[in-house]
């Protein structure tokens, strides 16, 4: 039983960091910034990644996004904290999220190039689909109640930790390089893609690169390092390289 116990631990947390830098590199530095351009094949297996293990639409998530950048912090912001206060933000992220995704105006102002495609209309637009048949793979590989349990897990933590971490605590507390309302997490910066690197983000929203200092660690940025090498991916960004104002 303890055995079974880490193995559906331990996919939960395999699961949460997939889709945690699909989301960060596709979703957000290629898609919400445009700060990388893939090649047609690898945008398709992270579109089917975040399909599998999230159901996430990427137009809505693109545009809550963008729009959280154009309000941030102020009346409109989808998902402030300062607005709306800590703890609603980080235990109700996702109700923010799912209020704004489903605004047709918001998708049309704010991610107006990213409208439904072919693949997105006969199949990504299903994501209970999607994430029924990637539990179905999961079950395969480690057994049916096993990758229930362990899809469960990391619904848990990417639903209700990581993204909370980003979009509740990345804008209350913690360390600031530049001047502006959010903050930068050195060590959850390891979980969650690079992404609580926040402060750095929002100076610079379009570097695809997050870190700063030398004890800064972006995740995502290696593996973005590692398909530019392989000529799967290209920076068209420029990477964060500038002093700090604190």
């Amino acid at each position: 039983m303890t055995r079974q116990i880490l193995i559906i631990a331990l996919t939960s947390v395999v699961l949460t960091q997939i889709a945690t830098f699909a989301t960060s590199i596709y979703l957000h530095r290629a898609l919400a910034h445009r700060s990388l351009s893939l090649r047609p094949i690898v945008e398709l297996l992270f579109r089917a990644g975040l399909w599998l293990v999230t159901g996430v639409v990427r137009q809505q998530w693109v545009a809550v996004h963008r729009k959280h950048h154009t309000f941030t912090d102020q009346e409109g912001d989808p998902h402030s904290p300062l607005l709306l206060g800590f703890w609603k933000v980080q235990l109700g992220n996702v109700y923010y999220y799912v209020q704004e995704a489903r605004k047709p105006e918001t998708l049309r102002k704010f991610a107006p190039d990213l409208i439904p495609d072919r693949w997105e209309r006969a199949l990504f637009v299903r994501g209970w689909i999607g994430v029924g048949i990637g539990t179905i793979l999961v079950g395969l590989a480690i057994g049916w109640w096993q990758a229930a349990a362990a899809m469960f897990g990391h619904a848990i933590l990417f639903v209700f930790v990581i993204g909370p971490l980003i979009n509740g605590l990345g804008h209350w507390m913690g360390g600031q390089n530049f001047r502006n309302t959010a903050y930068n997490s050195r060590v959850l910066a390891w979980l969650t893609g690079g992404e609580s690197l926040h402060n750095n983000h929002h100076a610079f929203p379009r570097s695809p690169k997050f870190s700063l200092r030398r004890s800064e660690l972006d995740p995502s940025w290696l593996a973005i390092r590692i398909l530019a090498a392989l000529r799967l991916v290209a920076v068209v960004g420029a990477p964060l390289q500038t002093r700090v104002t604190r």
